[in-house]
């Protein structure tokens, strides 16, 4: 306490409770292989040089990539060895994106799954990454591998590829109990994107995990985490490998297989379950997860100024003020659902959740309630025929 030892006026600052600050959600990982044997591999060259190429990106290397052209001095342009990566990352920033972390591997298939998880190791490490795709995938236990990172994390979303041709066994590929699992950490994109490959000067086709990542950032940018990232065009590419059809999709969609449709030329995502659609409760919509993941982790981060600090109604007050402010501004960008903020969520930290045993353990706990805004996925209008009068 400051010492005050004759009349007169003090004025003091004193140190406000910081904001909670809103995280990032549309930072993405790529794992891609990227064949050094092939020998079409080539390396840009340096601005000013006529013989001093880039060096190509180490192994297991998790590197930031803004643009594409970042992207080509790490790993290369378009070419036969890093084909899908490349079209992946150039999906990505076309379609939205603006920041991801890239790493190179040897594989993607099943030999390649301890190269893989070893990947996503490394990427635990960098926590803004918000969304995780390893494009052209397909192989269960590689996806896996992807799953099970996302759900350890808590903060990030996996954006799985569906199988390549659309045929009975392709659908247990795509999602199948003994293939892959439910979770609410990821969601499953069908079927493989159409465009134009500057190489071979042609049309090849593509996994979507890099289109969807950009259409993933592009909506929260435009329009926040709480919205669907569906019903959004697709930017880039010329048609798709399966044209699949209402009634095919009706078989597809309740399973959380996200279904990507062509509408008179317009292409566009059509589906925005997690994977396993209605298994997954309350977690069914893909905004909803993503949602939860946001507010978390910004509370997480945002309120690290209360650890160490005397657990007494001092600090519960800051914290209710800091929380309850930073849930105000999400009710009011349309997250969550109610005319008043009374009605979207509640803040609680008192002494009835912070009782003697429980500050004895060093603990103090908030509890925090909020009713999610749901997408409207089935617009739904009932017409009848009146008599005139």
């Amino acid at each position: 306490m400051p010492e005050y030892l004759s009349p007169g006026v003090y004025v003091e600052e004193v140190r406000s409770t910081p904001p909670i600050i809103g995280v990032g959600t549309s930072t993405a990982a790529f794992i891609g292989a990227v064949d050094t044997s092939d020998p079409g591999i080539q390396m840009p060259l340096k601005p000013g040089s006529d013989d001093k190429h880039y060096e190509l990106v180490n192994e297991l290397e998790p590197r930031l990539v803004t643009n594409f052209a970042q992207f080509t001095t790490l790993l290369g342009d378009f070419q036969a060895g890093n084909s899908t990566l490349a079209h992946a990352v150039y999906g990505f920033f076309n379609n939205g994106g603006s920041r991801c972390y890239v790493v190179r591997v040897s594989g993607i298939g099943e030999n390649n799954a301890a190269t893989v998880a070893e990947a996503l190791t490394k990427l635990e490490s960098i926590d803004e990454i918000a969304i995780v795709a390893v494009p052209g995938a397909i192989d269960a236990t590689v996806q896996l591998k992807i799953i099970d990172h996302c759900e350890k994390m808590l903060d990030r979303f996996a954006i799985i590829d569906g199988q390549l041709e659309p045929t009975e066994v392709t659908v247990l590929k795509i999602k199948g109990g003994e293939l892959l699992r439910n979770s609410q950490y990821a969601a499953l994109y069908f079927p493989w994107l159409e465009v134009y490959d500057p190489v071979t000067k042609g049309k090849i086709y593509l996994p979507p995990a890099g289109h969807m990542a950009g259409v993933y950032a592009r909506v929260d940018s435009t329009r926040g985490v709480h919205k669907a990232p569906a019903n959004e065009y697709v930017r880039g590419i010329t048609g798709l490998k399966y044209p699949v059809s209402k009634n095919e999709q009706n078989g597809l969609n309740p399973a959380g297989i996200n279904v990507i449709r062509s509408f008179n030329g317009s292409i566009k995502v059509w589906g925005a379950r997690t994977l396993g659609g209605k298994d997954n409760g309350e977690f069914m919509y893909i905004n909803v997860r993503r949602l939860f993941n946001f507010i978390r982790e910004s509370i997480d981060e945002g309120t690290q100024f209360a650890v160490f600090e005397p657990n007494a109604q001092p600090l519960w007050h800051k914290i209710r003020r800091s929380v309850t402010a930073f849930l105000t501004n999400i009710w009011r960008d349309g997250a969550l659902f109610g005319n008043t903020p009374e009605e979207a969520f509640y803040v609680k930290c008192d002494e009835t959740t912070n009782p003697p045993e429980v500050r004895e353990l060093g603990q103090v706990v908030t509890e925090i309630g909020i009713a999610v805004a749901k997408p409207a996925e089935f617009v739904i209008f009932r017409i009848s025929q009146m008599s005139g009068s």
